[in-house]
């Protein structure tokens, strides 16, 4: 679970540490050589060096080389160093790469505890949104076979609704006809008790002017007893 670029720093520490290890062993046995040496020219320093004008060639030889070991030795023993401390500092860093991998680790279990959390909620919410689904088309279905009744109760009632709309209609024209009827035959006795009303008044007229003339014959014939009628009166009183 690392980067390519963690990979790829891993790769070039591994090939350090084996190229640490080769200049570890191959230099062991050239030190081994350049510390007899090294015991040789210690030993034979304070004639052979000093003597060194009095020396032949193949001394002088032996005694050039011996010094090209000992530098030979010095610079070994400085890569040595120098690859210890190569050595301790990848040594560091392996370390810190190891934290780093078991810490990543933590967090890779924690990530992936968190991932079969998640997974697990969203397999509930599947099966959730299933049932709902199932809901919806059992629902869907049976509310499609009652819009399906109530349409057909709608065209029933808008059938309904017709005929009755056509015997109102024709109720209506009935009733208006009636209404026109009745309000001729209305206007109609409304002209005859208004013809009624002025002969009422003109009998009326003509029976008041009858009963004056007959009050006044009346009256006529009764005025010339009148006072024969009073004395009878005055007698029978006394």
């Amino acid at each position: 679970m690392f980067s390519p670029f963690q990979k790829k720093k891993e790769q070039q520490h591994s090939r350090e540490d084996l190229g640490v290890r080769r200049d570890l062993e191959e230099p062991q046995e050239e030190v081994s050589v350049n510390s007899a040496a090294s015991e040789i020219v210690e030993e034979s320093s304070g004639s052979i060096l000093i003597n060194k004008g009095h020396m032949d060639k193949r001394s002088l030889d032996l005694v050039f080389a011996v010094e090209q070991m000992i530098k030979a030795k010095q610079h070994v023993e400085m890569s040595h160093n120098d690859l210890q401390d190569r050595l301790g500092h990848a040594n560091g860093q392996i370390d810190r790469l190891n934290r780093d991998v078991k810490n990543l680790g933590k967090v890779i279990e924690e990530r992936e505890k968190s991932i079969i959390d998640l997974e697990k909620r969203l397999s509930d919410k599947n099966l959730k949104v299933d049932q709902m689904m199932d809901d919806y088309r059992e629902l869907h279905s049976t509310l499609s076979g009652e819009i399906e009744e109530l349409k057909s109760v709608i065209e029933l009632e808008r059938q309904n609704y017709a005929g009755l709309l056509q015997k109102h209609n024709e109720t209506t024209a009935d009733k208006n006809k009636k209404i026109n009827e009745l309000e001729e035959k209305n206007t109609r006795l409304e002209s005859e008790l208004s013809q009624m009303r002025q002969k009422f008044d003109a009998l009326r007229q003509e029976k008041t002017h009858l009963l004056n003339i007959v009050n006044d014959f009346t009256n006529r014939l009764t005025s010339p007893f009148a006072p024969n009628a009073s004395s009878t009166d005055g007698g029978s009183s006394e």
